[in-house]
């Protein structure tokens, strides 16, 4: 058992001076560095730098290790011809996206304060990576395929990836499901991959209104998806609507990924159905989308920022995405927003993945992200923003108590 005492600690949204934390694997306790109980007095301590502020572990919730090797192979500018670029050279990023290269991309998060990800396998080729890892793994195992006559062998393969990385489960790995999206994946393969997820109890994700194109297809059967679906599989009409695709969902907590073009009655039923939404602002501007109306799913629908993969951004630096959804967001108020911000990187991504974790309390793990500010705040207000605009990697890092960085 340890004892750090830090000058800061965030706890529920707010910034305490002069704390202690006593945990091992786990927080055993949380109290004012003058009031620690006498049976833990003979503890070995760590006394925090000055003006350092200690944090959950930061959480990113949705990140495609697969394509970690991209960085000039892809088109940005519009979502079309972005994923054009991926079909054609997929198989070569993915190729290329070595194990090392796989590992140097969870040491950069690391680096940046993640202790957690939710990790988006297509193909299975990072299983060993994650399942090795130094954070803590939710391991999404995605589901494709839109062709009603090859439904079985998408499932079975889907089925065989899921039941392999399932084999790795521990207390720092969970094997998950995840869904592509409405438009690639068949309404019977839906239910199939949901019902996978319900028996063995694993957290859900999928993909959802990321583009324009995306929500036209899906209510006109028009725009930019009938011509990609017509060129390569001579189909002319999506095989669900977003209505039916939802109602899926429903039974379900998921966390839904982008949803740039959700609607009102869209968030109503997110909001009925205990939903979250993965919020990745530099992705969604690379690929030349809306942005997510924050301010309008905020107090109903808990958001959770993520960076994506590299096929859609070009670090993985959770500082770095913070800093972009600030300015993304230039509407609202900056203090707000980098309040708001903090909470999308540890309590929210927890809940919406089931982790043991996010929050500086007890009985949850000992997972700490710890940053150093130059100068003391002058007022606790300013902490928030503070650590977004001035960290690029953190200056300690603890997962389970064991100190990573």
């Amino acid at each position: 058992m340890n004892i750090i005492i830090a000058p800061f600690v965030y706890i529920d949204g707010t910034y305490k001076r002069d704390m202690a934390i006593i945990f091992d694997k786990i927080i055993h306790d949380v109290c004012p560095a003058k009031e620690i109980p006498d049976i833990y007095r003979d503890i070995p301590t760590v006394y925090l730098e000055a003006n350092s502020v200690l944090y959950p572990g930061f959480i990113n919730a949705h990140v495609h290790l697969e394509f970690s090797s991209n960085e000039t192979t892809l088109t940005y500018g519009e979502f079309m011809p972005w994923l054009e670029s991926v079909m054609a050279n997929r198989d070569e990023i993915a190729k290329r996206s070595d194990k090392k290269s796989m590992e140097m991309a969870l040491e950069a998060m690391l680096a940046s304060g993640i202790t957690s990800i939710g990790a988006i396998s297509s193909f299975g080729s990072d299983l060993e990576v994650c399942a090795n890892a130094k954070q803590r793994v939710v391991y999404f195992n995605e589901v494709i395929g839109s062709n009603e006559a090859f439904i079985d062998d998408f499932y079975a393969s889907f089925e065989k990836r899921f039941l392999a990385s399932h084999r790795y489960n521990s207390h720092k790995f969970k094997a998950s499901v995840a869904i592509h999206s409405p438009y690639s994946v068949h309404p019977k393969l839906l239910r199939m991959a949901i019902e996978l997820a319900k028996l063995y109890k694993t957290p859900l994700t999928s993909h959802l209104l990321e583009s324009r194109e995306e929500r036209e297809w899906l209510k006109e059967n028009s725009g930019g998806f009938r011509a990609f679906f017509e060129k390569l599989f001579g189909v002319k009409e999506s095989v669900t609507d977003i209505e039916s695709f939802l109602e899926a969902f429903d039974a379900y907590p998921t966390l839904f990924v982008h949803a740039t073009q959700v609607y009102e009655d869209e968030i109503k039923r997110l909001q009925h159905s205990g939903h979250s939404i993965a919020h990745c602002p530099r992705s969604n501007r690379l690929l030349g989308q809306d942005r997510l109306k924050i301010e309008a799913i905020e107090d109903r629908i808990p958001y959770c920022l993520a960076t994506d993969g590299k096929s859609s951004n070009w670090s993985l630096n959770i500082f770095d995405e913070m800093r972009a959804a600030l300015m993304l967001h230039a509407h609202l108020d900056l203090h707000k927003l980098a309040a708001s911000l903090l909470k999308s990187i540890t309590v929210n991504p927890a809940q919406a993945l089931g982790l043991n974790c996010g929050i500086i309390a007890k009985e949850l793990s000992a997972d700490f992200s710890i940053v150093r500010l130059r100068d003391e705040p002058k007022s606790l207000d300013d902490i928030a923003l503070w650590t977004i605009l001035h960290t690029n990697n953190v200056d300690k890092v603890y997962i389970q108590g064991e100190q990573c960085v």
